[in-house]
């Protein structure tokens, strides 16, 4: 049985949740929109199923609910964003108009955030440069729970990597992927469904193929295209941790002790202005864009994040569907808070 709620019912929902287990209202409110829009594009394992994860965090004292993140903006074209324990969404939010600024000076600039927590997906981040018309990348690692390709236990982080291009008539072109080879949140979900992995997706803890996900989760994640893969995690891991001075994936890992809370490490979001950059050649960028996305739909191919684009219409008109143990889970959140984890 389902239950059909409005996006903005539901976001007030899950703001207050966040409220009362004793976040800020910056803080709850920034929060709230990541989860609800995994929910409204149906990624459920971006929505509503994140929650408990978050204020275990805050009840464990690894993330500040009421920290309130400071920005360095200088005039140069790094932006650094001190979250000082905060979520990383209230963060972006704040250091997003110096970042958008920097980018219509110098063609690109980029965003450090340090000492953040970072429970979910990186597109709203890279959609919101996308509405002002600028294209971006975001990155980000995890904690240690992907073992490097032909290695056999955990060192890497899901690390995902986050891409979007804008389109002036339609929604941006848009990825957002773990570079393992399935987010951990689908190897939870797995779990919790009773059902098994793939093939390919995990080793248990003794370095051993596995499709169970009560062993994956013991055990480590693979990394998407093999080697290739395993280079790009690896990348992620050197341009936002070593470089930007964060934790890497096994020292977020350490300084938790489990990977039952939400990872703290940094971010780095790149920001490109296209305008900017075809000025002296003296063509329009997202024209050009636009030719490459037909032909690609030509072939019958799908652009990436059509289906969630889909989705989110959907939601945006009719609401979203909530089973009655989310709808359950959603309540006893709200009456008990931090009590309730």
């Amino acid at each position: 049985m389902t239950d059909t709620i409005s996006i903005p019912d539901l976001d007030a929902l899950v703001t207050g949740i966040f409220e009362t287990a004793g976040l800020s209202a910056h803080q709850a409110r920034t929060v709230a929109a990541v989860i609800v829009a995994g929910e409204r594009d149906a990624c459920k394992s971006h929505g509503i199923y994140r929650i408990e994860g978050c204020l275990r965090t805050v009840k464990a004292g690894k993330v500040d609910g009421r920290a309130v993140p400071q920005v360095d903006a200088g005039d140069g074209p790094v932006v650094h964003v001190d979250a000082a324990g905060a979520f990383a969404p209230a963060a972006f939010d704040l250091g997003l108009p110096a970042l958008e600024a920097r980018t219509r000076t110098h063609g690109v600039a980029v965003m450090a955030i340090n000492g953040c927590t970072h429970f979910s997906a990186l597109w709203p981040e890279v959609e919101a440069l996308a509405d002002r018309g600028l294209a971006a990348l975001a990155m980000c690692p995890s904690y240690a729970t992907v073992a490097p390709t032909g290695g056999n236990r955990a060192l890497l982080g899901t690390n995902p990597l986050a891409f979007a291009w804008p389109r002036r008539d339609e929604p941006p072109y848009v990825f957002d992927f773990a570079t393992s080879v399935a987010a951990r949140g689908e190897i939870e979900l797995h779990r919790q469904a009773g059902t098994p992995l793939p093939e390919g997706w995990a080793v248990d803890a003794e370095g051993r193929p596995t499709t169970d996900p009560a062993a994956a989760l013991d055990g480590a994640m693979l990394p998407f295209g093999g080697h290739k893969g395993s280079a790009i995690v690896t990348m992620i891991e050197l341009l936002a941790g070593v470089m930007i001075g964060d934790l890497t994936s096994p020292e977020a890992l350490d300084y938790l002790g489990t990977t039952a809370l939400s990872p703290h490490h940094g971010e780095i979001v790149i920001a490109f202005d296209p305008e900017h950059f075809a000025r002296k050649r003296g063509h329009d960028p997202l024209q050009r864009a636009e030719i490459l996305f037909e032909a690609i739909l030509d072939q019958g191919a799908r652009l990436p994040s059509q289906r969630r684009f889909a989705a989110r219409a959907r939601s945006l008109r009719e609401g979203v569907s909530l089973s009655a143990a989310e709808r359950a889970l959603l309540a006893r959140l709200a009456a008990q808070g931090l009590d309730a984890v």
